[in-house]
Formats: C-alpha cells, sequence, structure tokens
C-alpha cells in the first residue's frame, strides 16, 4: 500500500514565500507532524543561485523585471518563469532509500513520464542533472536540491510554455556555456498550460515515489503568514 502524502497546488508564488514555506513544512515533516508534501506552483520571473554558482554566470541586461535570489540548493544558477511548472517535494528520504543520488534520478523518471503523457520522450545525458530532448540536446527540466537531516527542499522546474531566452542570455544556466533550451510547447508545436500538464506531473510523480497524494487547499492567501505544523497536521 503506498504511503499518504500532501499535494497542494498554490499558483503563482514569490520565491522567497515559497522559500519559506518550504522550509516550514520541512520541519514539520522531520518531527513527524505532517507526512511527506508536494508542491506545484509557478514563480515570477526569478533567477536563483545554487551552491555552486561561479562569478559572470549572471549577466541580466539592465532593467530587466526579475528577481535574483541566493539559495542552498545543490547546481548553478537557472531562471524560473510563469509558464513552467515547479515541483517542490519536501519529502523524508529516510522513508525513500537515504539515496540522494537516486533521489534525483527518481525526479527525472517523473518528469520523463510527465512528458511521456504528452508524446514527448525526454532523455537523460550522462554527468548532466536534468532532463532533455535529443538530437540535439535541448534542456527541457531541471533539478536542484538541498537535503538537511534527510528531509528534502527545493526540486525541478519543467518548461511548459515559456520563452527560454533568459536561459541564455540572462545566466549562463547550470554553468553551461552552449547548452540549447526548450519548451513543451515548442516541442509539441502548440501552446499548453501548466494546468494541462499538472495532473500528469502529479499522476507520475505519485508512481515513481510510491506516494498515495491527498490534495489540500492551497490558494488561500491567509495561509502564508502562519505557522503550518498544526493546521496541516489536522486536514
Amino acid at each position: 500500500m503506498n504511503r499518504g502524502a500532501y499535494f497542494l497546488n498554490l499558483g503563482l508564488v514569490e520565491y522567497q514565500a515559497a522559500w519559506d514555506l518550504q522550509r516550514s513544512l520541512a520541519a514539520a515533516v522531520s518531527q513527524g507532524a505532517i507526512p511527506d508534501t508536494v508542491l506545484f506552483l509557478e514563480h515570477p520571473p526569478t533567477i536563483t543561485l545554487g551552491r555552486r554558482t561561479e562569478d559572470g554566470e549572471v549577466h541580466v541586461p539592465e532593467g530587466a523585471d526579475v528577481a535574483v535570489v541566493e539559495t542552498d540548493r545543490g547546481g548553478r544558477s537557472t531562471y524560473h518563469g510563469p509558464g513552467q511548472l515547479v515541483c517542490y517535494p519536501i519529502i523524508d528520504l529516510k522513508r525513500h532509500g537515504k539515496d540522494v543520488k537516486k533521489f534525483c534520478r527518481d525526479l527525472e523518471e517523473a518528469i520523463t513520464r510527465t512528458l511521456a503523457a504528452f508524446g514527448l520522450v525526454g532523455a537523460r545525458i550522462d554527468g548532466l542533472t536534468g532532463v532533455w530532448m535529443t538530437p540535439p540536446p535541448r534542456k527541457i527540466a531541471s533539478i536542484g536540491v538541498h537535503l538537511s537531516r534527510w528531509v528534502s527542499t527545493h526540486g525541478y522546474a519543467l518548461n511548459v510554455d515559456l520563452d527560454p531566452t533568459p536561459f541564455t542570455d540572462w545566466i549562463t544556466a547550470c554553468g553551461l556555456d552552449d547548452a540549447a533550451f526548450t519548451s513543451m510547447a515548442h516541442e509539441l508545436g502548440r501552446a499548453i498550460t501548466v494546468d494541462e500538464v499538472r495532473p500528469a506531473a502529479r499522476d507520475a510523480f505519485a508512481h515513481v515515489f510510491e506516494v498515495a497524494l491527498e490534495e489540500l487547499p492551497g490558494d488561500d492567501p491567509g495561509l502564508w503568514p502562519q505557522p503550518l505544523h498544526a493546521q496541516l497536521a489536522a486536514s
């Protein structure tokens, strides 16, 4: 029988607010107050810097409307924006193998299953994290995670329908000078929304991580300033 987990669809959320929420949830998961919890959301234009980001990697043009945030996740710089499905799994890896590499591979598997639901074949490339379309290699999803006491924060970002220009013009994304970036819309040759993709992403995550996801309401603005432990534990 699959273990129960919470699922929240949060819509468009400022990066810092989502990060604060992740840390609150991670504390509750670590203490056993709530089960594993998976967040799906979008961010306004934001560049995030991972722990391995190097000098000169960010070259945002003057006047660009984008936030830049230093984070504690692994990896280097990446871009988030509307039209990108972001998945933040707050899960206790003590229940999922205590293996960081396997965790990242499982996230890649969840992404490839999501793409497959739309007839797209995602690929992995040796030595590189994330999911690609090939040939030639075009990155369609990025992964960056952080673990504290084996509880994960951050996760993956799947390009559904957004302009990939910031990945190359604003940053040296993931530290890859010559990488090409793509989206599901570009690969399908048609418009597609995050709302269309989310159910497939949810099902893929549940299958790969063997969890039964119970959806909690995530659209109440009052959720953000409150401590979440008791509220979620009682749901």
